[in-house]
């Protein structure tokens, strides 16, 4: 039996209508963001009782706007495909630009070894995430907006309980007997329990903004989400909608300390940098403020407790090269619901069901990783400027930039394949190629 108690925070109801907050739940789930409201909405359809927690009020920015082809399934599940669709851009490739090979090379999706979901989307995060959350609502999860977990004890008997805050100061204590932390960037259980680490094979910073008016390719090419390398990392341009522009640069976090100036000049005196970049923003207009972002890859060394899972940006975050961070979260959300819907239907097996949720993950963290962690060397450039695709190997790359980690595509072989290839490129061209591991080395332990 559920106990009702009085709650400021604001809440979404569905249909407009006021439902009654209990102080008793199924699960509490921390965040309102893609993974947040995706596990949230996943585990009221398996008929448990949810409580979402969102600190701030949809829409709110956000980056990370980039999605991938097999994301789309999971939408369709959700039911909001048809939504997506129209508050996004196709994105049909991903293509990468290097000024030493004086050349573009164009991955499209409809390549992949599953060739079903040819395309993926652009969106402005602050539109997903909102019907995402509005989405769980519908779906019959309560939804508290603007109210802040302050605190958690993970020791009650039954399960677990929180403190929640409000914008006007007033708390409460919730208790449910599973807790989903999806709180993002804020790592609010891995930060309270000191689990969180930096991620000592990655380091990274990034300073980003939206422009209104920069050139964009023709015909399908339009949607195509560009990577420009450049001496200190790498830059993406995302089309939006409404000629909105994402542009963003990530580095290494020894460039960000030489900025003297104010923030927007030294972005755009970055972007400068490459004149790809540069002629495709000349006659555009930088329509929002800049933002920037250090501590970009860190992890916790744990996923998972007795009465607790992390899901999504809470748990790790590397680097948005391959725009993994909404596939990441769906995917996660989607196992981590079965794993927290079966642990608690058995609780004896509990910890099963919950190692069986961090294996998949930590599979799939693990083979992004690797590419990403050798991105910017020489090798790598070399082979995604001639991609060739023997035994199918440019293929399984494709699948691998459309999110195919997760299904029944068999693509370990031939990424296995490439690495093969990726360490006799290296040996080709030992003294470049060491040069750039060592200089990554240093970059990496810069603090």
């Amino acid at each position: 039996m559920y106990l009702s108690e009085p709650n400021q925070c604001s809440e979404t109801a569905s249909r407009g209508v006021s439902v009654p907050e209990p102080s008793v739940c199924d699960v509490i789930v921390i965040g309102g963001g893609p993974a947040g409201s995706t596990v949230a909405t996943r585990l009221a359809e398996k008929g448990w009782h949810v409580v979402l927690f969102e600190k701030d009020r949809h829409p709110r920015f956000h980056i990370g706007e980039s999605l991938l082809p097999l994301s789309l399934p999971l939408f369709e599940q959700l039911g909001v495909l048809d939504q997506v669709e129209k508050i996004g851009v196709r994105k049909y490739a991903a293509e990468f630009w290097s000024a030493e090979h004086g050349k573009c090379a164009a991955f499209r999706f409809a390549r992949a070894l599953d060739p079903s979901h040819p395309y993926a989307y652009h969106v402005k995060r602050a539109d997903l995430d909102h019907l995402l959350l509005q989405n769980s609502v519908e779906r019959g999860v309560i939804v508290k907006e603007g109210c802040r977990v302050e605190s958690v004890n993970l020791d009650i008997a039954a399960g677990c309980e929180v403190t929640v805050g409000d914008s006007d100061g007033r708390t409460q204590r919730w208790r449910g007997r599973f807790l989903v932390d999806a709180s993002g960037r804020d790592t609010f259980l891995s930060h309270r329990l000191g689990l969180k680490t930096r991620n000592r094979r990655h380091n990274s910073a990034a300073m980003f903004g939206h422009f209104r008016g920069v050139r964009r390719h023709a015909g399908e090419a339009a949607g195509n989400i560009s990577i420009y390398w450049f001496q200190h990392g790498w830059f993406w341009m995302i089309p939006l909608q409404d000629d909105i522009m994402s542009i963003g640069a990530v580095c290494w976090p020894y460039y960000m300390k030489q900025r003297r100036q104010d923030l927007r000049d030294f972005f755009l005196s970055t972007l400068a940098m490459s004149p790809d970049v540069q002629a495709r923003i000349e006659d555009a207009e930088l329509v929002t403020e800049v933002s920037a972002t250090g501590n970009y890859s860190y992890q916790s060394r744990s996923i998972f407790g007795p009465r607790h899972l992390l899901v999504g940006d809470a748990f790790t975050f590397i680097d948005p090269v391959f725009s993994t961070g909404v596939h990441l979260a769906l995917t996660g959300a989607f196992i981590g619901a079965d794993a927290v819907d079966a642990a608690l239907r058995q609780p004896r097996q509990a910890e099963r069901h919950l190692r069986a949720y961090e294996r998949r993950v930590r599979r799939g963290l693990k083979t992004f990783s690797w590419f990403i962690y050798r991105i910017t060397t020489p090798a790598m450039r070399d082979l995604i400027m001639y991609p060739r695709n023997i035994l199918g190997v440019e293929q399984a790359i494709v699948s691998l930039l459309a999110g195919d980690l997760f299904g029944n595509t068999r693509i370990g072989l031939r990424l296995l394949l490439f690495r093969f290839f990726y360490y006799i490129t290296v040996l080709g061209a030992p003294r470049e190629n060491f040069a750039a591991y060592r200089r990554r080395r240093r970059n990496v332990m810069t603090e």
